[in-house]
């Protein structure tokens, strides 16, 4: 199995859980906003998630590898962002149709990420 089928493993599942359990939970976690010193803890937990995806995987070749590697630069992005403007990310929670478009991106890749990952594939042609 290649270094992109499992990061791609781990990767799918992940988002697919964040984004089903997030979209059941959305109405409580906006009816009971979240502390700033959560939102800087997931920015700390985001960024270290995505700089370990990016260090170990820098795959810029066209094909799905490289989606492994660009979520990784979006986690490290995303994670900087609620490190250093947790109150800013705060105040923009609270935009419901936002929110909801991120989860089903996330869901759709994560699905995508998971197929590739467990899905029948030669190894030859996945770098």
């Amino acid at each position: 199995m290649t270094n992109s089928r499992r990061l791609a493993g781990l990767l799918g599942p992940t988002l697919i859980a964040v984004a089903v359990s997030e979209w059941m939970n959305l109405p409580l976690m906006l009816s009971n906003p979240a502390p700033v010193v959560l939102i800087y803890l997931n920015g700390t937990l985001l960024f270290v998630a995505g700089l370990s995806i990016v260090r170990a995987h820098k795959r810029w070749k066209s094909g799905w590898p490289v989606l492994v590697t660009l979520t990784g630069w979006l986690a490290i992005v995303g994670g900087l962002f609620r490190m250093f403007a947790p109150a800013f990310a705060q105040q923009h929670e609270q935009n419901t149709t936002a929110i909801r478009v991120l989860l089903i991106v996330l869901l759709a890749v994560g699905s995508f990420l998971t197929f590739k990952a467990y899905g029948r594939a030669s190894e030859a042609a996945v770098p």
